[in-house]
């Protein structure tokens, strides 16, 4: 049997009150720190589902990294192939495609020069400075995704 995927999950105050708080902002075209919010649509209910994320403009890519793990949003987005993302009122629509685990410690490491300061945790030791050994070893517990706006 495989190991259990990697998640921290939120608690109760990043859930209900940070969360919340950053959506918010987001919602009205405030980024706190480049945040934006996902909205895709749920695996199993088939209703929109939206969280505040992190995207990463790399190297002419955008990607979306899970800080968190293999959390809901994850298997929502490779379930949907995309979703929208928002900042303010403009939803951009976009296809989903993961970044195989080879390819991440470039990708892992320049989120986390942007955003250690909150995420770091979520990877255990690991940080910018970090070996591409060492971010490889990280790559399997967080999901990258490549977008591809499509209007």
């Amino acid at each position: 049997m495989p190991p259990t995927p990697y998640v921290k999950r939120p608690g109760w105050f990043t859930n209900n009150v940070l969360n919340r708080t950053v959506a918010w902002f987001s919602r009205r075209g405030i980024s706190l720190a480049g945040s934006n919010v996902l909205a895709v649509k749920g695996r199993k209910s088939g209703e929109w589902r939206r969280t505040p994320v992190n995207p990463l403009t790399h190297e002419g890519g955008t990607y979306l990294v899970a800080a968190r793990g293999h959390v809901q949003w994850t298997h929502n987005v490779r379930a949907a192939g995309g979703g929208e993302m928002f900042h303010g009122r403009r939803g951009r629509r976009f296809t989903a495609a993961e970044v195989p685990d080879e390819e991440k410690p470039e990708i892992l490491r320049a989120y986390l020069r942007k955003w250690k300061w909150e995420v770091g945790a979520f990877f255990e030791g690991v940080g910018p400075d970090s070996s591409d050994e060492e971010l490889r070893a990280a790559a399997v517990r967080h999901p990258v995704f490549r977008l591809t706006y499509v209007d």
